[in-house]
């Protein structure tokens, strides 16, 4: 159950809804209030809500419950950093590098918190002019917005664009690197709540320098003559090394050739798509998007080789980048989905089963888990498939008879079960199996497998007497009475069913005279009232009003004994001990 509420309040942080994402965070917590992770995750939403303190006071159990968690501390020092509590944030991202010193997530963490605090004890001794879009790149509610805003939810799968966000981040300045991405300038518009025009419209806004000179003041004389005002220029972007521009071109031209590889692949052109997504590959290998996707286009291919081929490289590289658990979670579940294609038999199943679970703990995606049951439920038909043999199934069911002449019925039940494994539409295995489960005095399961011997060939006369047996040792004569006379219509002079009705109608009579002894009634009595049938009948209204007349009115109780309907739930009153006729 704290899973489920786990797994909705994922779902709700990942569409942008952080209310929904708390309230699912808190259900699961009350389920399971020592789990560390519960905390984490719902300190993320408040923050990205700007509620600070619920974010700090999370982050602060989630520390408590598990210290040595490298991501406990990330969720304490965003808290720290959105209250403004610079040098608790530095504090806290630091631990954290002490228990991962690898982890990017604290490191860029650690580098706002310094720089926040750089800058917040440099306001203090002389405010310089600020970067006019400084502050919207500024804390963790720069990445909520841009998970909230649908625009940009999609640009923050692109390694490249989230490279250069944190650039952004870190030093504002760096924005003008980035003034032909359109993906960084609808992020700008979303942080600033603005809409810019496409490029070349004529309104583009122009980015100032954050180290920029103010402008001189009017009022201040000029020593050299005064010129006309020139237009100004526009902003030069901050140069950049030969490698870094060749490997943002690269990732540019990648993602063209991933778009062209998507666009191939809906018009069931495969072959052209794997050539798109291969040179996307071999662009940039920072990105395991177009390994799954040419994974994609094998399976569809029903290159299944291939295609667990790329989905073992993907979750390979995707280990070495830490990419997103989504990411390796689909590459596993596409593995795993090419493997069932391939099984040819119960066993070939298994390696398909073990990939399923995987991508599961990574992620729990509900199309993952229902191709795991897929394949689970596969997996038990091809085995009980293996496992028919009919003839094994006939030797194990006359080793059964062997046993049960000789009243080994432990065992006999033992040879019958395997005879029902080899040949589970055996209703003779079924009818002996009953038997065997009389005489053991397990009576449920005897009426049970002489139901399904009956379900299994209606005409076979001997299930009925099994069924009929079982319901007469559990008292039960009227049903046992019906179950006979229903074999007769099958087999009309059959001893053993014409016997059952004898003994059910001398067992039924014997109520009607009222010779049962009082230990008798009172035992009949008893398992009558759990009966629903008698329970229905006791509680009907009419029912009631005629056993009244026939104690009290006569007259009126001759009326009731036309009524074929009313002396057959009678009679049911009078076979179970409730009713006595005098």
């Amino acid at each position: 159950m704290a899973d489920e509420a786990k797994a909705k309040g994922n779902a709700a942080f990942s569409s942008g809804d952080f209310n929904a994402a708390i309230k699912h965070f808190t259900d699961a917590i009350n389920l399971s209030p020592t789990n560390h992770v519960l905390y984490s995750n719902r300190s993320a939403a408040y923050a990205s809500l700007h509620q600070y303190e619920a974010a700090l006071s999370d982050a602060k159990r989630t520390v408590e419950l598990k210290p040595d968690w490298s991501k406990g501390y990330s969720r304490l020092g965003a808290a720290h950093l959105g209250l403004h509590q610079y040098q608790d944030a530095v504090s806290a991202y630091k631990k954290g590098l002490e228990i991962d010193p690898n982890n990017e997530a604290l490191k860029s963490g650690l580098a706002d918190a310094q720089s926040a605090a750089t800058a917040s004890a440099s306001r203090s001794r002389a405010a310089p002019p600020p970067n006019p879009f400084g502050d919207a790149f500024q804390g963790p509610e720069m990445w909520a917005k841009l998970t909230a805003d649908p625009t940009t939810r999609v640009f923050l799968q692109q390694p490249d664009f989230v490279k250069a966000m944190q650039e952004i981040q870190r030093n504002p300045s760096k924005l003008n690197e980035y003034l032909q991405d359109q993906r960084v300038m609808q992020a700008l518009g979303v942080l600033l709540n603005v809409k810019f025009k496409a490029h070349g419209g004529g309104d583009d806004m122009e980015i100032p320098e954050a180290d920029s000179p103010p402008a001189p003041s009017p009022s201040r004389p000029a020593k050299e003559e005064v010129k006309k005002p020139e237009p100004e220029p526009e902003p030069e972007p901050m140069e950049i090394t030969e490698e870094e521009k060749e490997k943002k071109e690269r990732k540019e031209k990648a993602l063209k050739e991933k778009e062209a590889g998507n666009a191939a692949y809906k018009k069931k052109d495969f072959e052209t798509a794997i050539k798109h997504y291969t040179t996307a590959m071999e662009l940039d290998e920072g990105d395991i998007s177009y390994i799954t996707n040419r994974a994609a286009v094998y399976l569809e291919m029903g290159k299944y080789e291939d295609c667990i081929k790329d989905c073992d490289k993907a979750v390979e590289r995707g280990r070495e980048l830490r990419s997103d658990y989504k990411m390796i979670a689909r590459a596993l579940t596409r593995k795993g989905t090419a493997l069932a294609k391939m099984a040819k038999c119960s066993k070939d199943y298994e390696p398909a089963i073990e990939t399923f679970q995987k991508a599961l703990t990574e992620h729990r995606n509900p199309d993952t888990l229902k191709k795991l049951n897929d394949a689970e439920k596969a997996k038990k038909d091809l085995e009980q498939q293996e496992y028919y043999d009919p003839k094994i199934a006939d030797e194990e069911r006359e080793k059964g008879n062997e046993c049960f002449k000789q009243q080994k019925y432990p065992e006999a039940v033992k040879h019958y079960t395997e005879s029902l494994r080899r040949n589970p539409k055996d209703p003779k295995a079924y009818s002996n199996r009953a038997a065997c489960y009389t005489k053991l005095g397990a009576l449920p399961e005897g009426l049970k497998d002489a139901e399904k011997c009956i379900e299994l060939d209606p005409t076979f006369s001997k299930g009925y007497t099994r069924k009929g047996a079982v319901q007469f040792f559990m008292k039960e004569y009227d049903k046992a009475l019906e179950t006979y006379q229903e074999g007769l219509k099958h087999d009309a002079n059959n001893q053993e069913l014409l016997d059952g009705v004898r003994r059910c109608v001398e067992q039924i009579n014997k109520a009607n005279r009222g010779d049962l002894s009082p230990e008798e009634l009172k035992e009949r009595q008893a398992k009558a009232m759990q009966d629903p049938e008698i329970q229905n009948i006791l509680s009907d209204p009419v029912m009631r009003q005629v056993l009244i007349d026939f104690q009290e009115n006569p007259k009126a109780a001759q009326e009731h004994m036309k009524n074929p309907m009313v002396m057959n739930k009678i009679q049911k009153l009078v076979s179970a001990g409730i009713v006595q006729m005098r």
